[in-house]
């Protein structure tokens, strides 16, 4: 049974803790609730925004539309061979919930990606990653619902066009599809990636060495150095990551080089380097800065936070002033990660 409110608030349903409200509400708790929802002509003209777990979004205003919270749950083995096991979850999953099902059940290639805010549905649409790993690595397959029709499709890996932190869901399918579940493929034999960040010298503090190397240490490992670096959203808020680590031509990063001769950059081929946003942004003198509610983490500059009553709009005037100055001293653009309404 379909329970549609009205006038709800949006506080608790985003990570930043902005304040604004929903026209209409309604929670979906199965693929049948939203087929019925979707039936309902009363709504049919109506814009929609489909939230997950709400950690990816910043609201400048309140929403003159219907919010479909998916919370849909489940998680199974569906199949499994000599090398994969394949395990389904629902779109409503909190996302590091299935991190730690995979992990406690021996199954790899999730344990880079501990501790990321969010929920299942939400991950393939930006193809989330941390510490060397990204969401198609172990991608498989997502069944989603077309809005306009109700028709439920399957998305193969190659129909998900994935890209750096991007996917048809961010591009030409935007708007058009909501994601019911998400099948992973995991690993019975992991692959250690423990070069990336901090994760090798974390595991040696916590004595870890190669005879002990598991994919709980790796897990352990990355969410001790999330905890140490990133905020509790439950404490202050915000949205993780706020922009992209922007990408470069191979002979601007050796310029900027010359300029800056600490700069980090992470070849992409042989033409492009990756760099981290966080460091463009603290070179650029932003990290712990705060203007009333709205600031700069002081320990992860590539965090924007809410201290408590920053509205939308002065986070989002902050983020571009951040972007300016960055742009303005290296020449280089970052862009946001976070889906701004």
């Amino acid at each position: 049974m379909l329970n549609i409110q009205s006038h709800v608030s949006l506080k608790p349903y985003n990570t930043f803790g902005i304040e604004a409200n929903a026209r209409y509400w309604v929670e979906i708790n199965a693929e049948d609730d939203l087929q019925t929802l979707l039936q309902l002509t009363d709504y049919t003209g109506f814009p929609k925004l489909i939230l997950g777990g709400g950690s990816n979004l910043l609201l400048t205003r309140s929403f003159d539309g219907l919010v479909v919270k998916i919370s849909i749950q489940g998680i199974d083995v569906i199949r499994e061979d000599d090398r994969h096991v394949y395990v389904k979850a629902g779109a409503g999953v909190n996302w590091h919930e299935l991190v730690m099902y995979s992990v406690n059940h021996g199954f790899a290639g999730l344990e880079n990606l501990s501790l990321i805010p969010g929920t299942v549905g939400a991950a393939p649409m930006q193809n989330i990653g941390a510490y060397g790993v990204e969401i198609e690595q172990v991608f498989d397959s997502l069944t989603a619902v077309h809005m306009p029709t109700g028709e439920t499709r399957t998305f193969t890996h190659a129909d998900c066009g994935f890209g750096y932190r991007e996917s048809v869901f961010k591009r030409e399918c935007k708007g058009q599809y909501i994601i019911t579940s998400v099948t992973f493929r995991l690993d019975k034999q992991p692959t250690f990636h423990t070069s990336y960040g901090a994760i090798q010298e974390t595991l040696s503090d916590m004595g870890v060495d190669e005879n002990s190397l598991s994919i709980k240490a790796v897990s352990d490992a990355v969410i001790k150095i999330r905890r140490s670096k990133l905020p509790d959203p439950a404490e202050i808020g915000n949205a993780g990551s706020f922009f992209k680590n922007p990408e470069i031509p191979k002979t601007q990063f050796e310029n900027l080089k010359e300029q800056y001769p600490a700069m980090p950059g992470y070849p992409i081929g042989d033409t492009t380097v990756k760099l981290p946003a966080g460091w463009l942004i603290e070179q650029a003198g932003w990290k712990g800065y705060r203007e009333g509610d709205a600031g700069v983490h002081a320990r992860q500059a590539l965090v924007l936070v809410n201290y408590g009553n920053a509205t939308g709009d002065q986070i989002l005037s902050l983020a571009h002033r951040v972007q300016a100055s960055v742009a303005e001293k290296f020449g280089v653009s970052i862009t946001p990660e976070v889906n701004v309404i």
